[in-house]
């Protein structure tokens, strides 16, 4: 669990994709990313089909958290929205979070029902409430080195001067990261590192209000951590599309740019579950072993 926060501690700025479920987090980490992050709106689009507008629950959350744990070794950042309700609820979470084996949540300061950061509408809570809510998340947590990220969406509401004065409230409160979405210009990207007394996240979101920039960008705008939340979700829609048109158009996936079915089972780790179970089966006896990801 020390993992994130030493990523947030070393020089440079840590990219964290996003992933949905396990396999998704498993391409992640077969990337050579040294994290990943869990969006709560990448898990209402695939779980769901639906946009991110407050329907997922912490169960289903924590189903996804638990799958994806056990498939990496790389530490996991989760979204957690609002914290499925007040500061009650958020200490309920953050302990959840923890037994699921993630290194971090992130808890944001918008109105229940919430939505997309990047969708208009939005409103925030009072800031005093969501600090109450940051402290009761730090006194929840079983060990410091889970770290807390709290999400501000009071740029849109109330302007960048509010986010910042916010942020400030929220680290005072104990958050180690802070994080404002949706600045809409370069100019608000840019002020948001510089301005807050800890570590700040980006979230770059194709198609979104922000504009996007590379790492090495907001490295040098003073960003510790970039999310990119649901980079594959559109990818796989837009390709997935693209493949069932061919489909039904030729009754064929001959040609298709896929894994074929040794590639996806190397990615799995096919052989080395089925050599366990042989193993087993045998009626080996258990020796000391590192525990291959299948089955942790």
């Amino acid at each position: 669990m020390t993992a994130l926060r030493d990523l947030i501690a070393r020089p440079g700025i840590a990219v964290l994709p996003g992933a949905y479920d396990a396999l998704t987090a498993r391409l992640v980490e077969r990337a050579g990313f040294d994290g990943v992050y869990l969006s709560g709106a990448g898990v209402s689009y695939t779980h769901l089909a639906q946009p991110d507008v407050g329907l997922v629950t912490l169960d289903e959350m924590l189903r996804r958290a638990e799958a994806i744990t056990a498939a990496v070794r790389i530490p996991v950042l989760a979204d957690a929205d609002t914290g499925f309700g007040n500061a009650i609820n958020v200490r309920r979470t953050v302990r959840a979070y923890e037994r699921a084996g993630l290194a971090g949540i992130q808890l944001e300061d918008q109105t229940f029902p919430k939505r997309c950061g990047h969708l208009d509408g939005k409103e925030v809570i009072a800031a005093d409430e969501m600090a109450g809510k940051i402290a009761a998340a730090a006194e929840a947590r079983t060990s410091r080195d889970f770290v807390i990220v709290a999400r501000t969406d009071a740029i849109a509401t109330d302007g960048l001067d509010a986010a910042l004065a916010r942020l400030r409230r929220y680290a005072e409160a104990g958050a180690d990261v802070l994080f404002a979405d949706g600045p809409a210009s370069p100019e608000q990207l840019e002020a948001l590192p510089r301005a807050l007394p800890r570590p700040v996240m980006a979230n770059m979101v194709e198609g979104g209000k922000t504009p996007l920039r590379t790492a090495a960008e907001l490295e040098r705008m003073g960003y510790k951590l970039v999310i990119f939340p649901n980079s594959l979700v559109r990818l796989f829609a837009r390709q997935g599309a693209a493949l069932l048109a061919a489909l039904r158009a030729s009754g064929t996936t001959a040609g298709a740019d896929m894994l074929d079915f040794d590639e996806l089972n190397d990615l799995l780790g096919t052989a080395d579950v089925l050599a366990t179970g042989r193993r087993f089966a045998d009626g080996a006896q258990a020796v000391p072993a590192r525990p291959s990801r299948q089955i942790r």
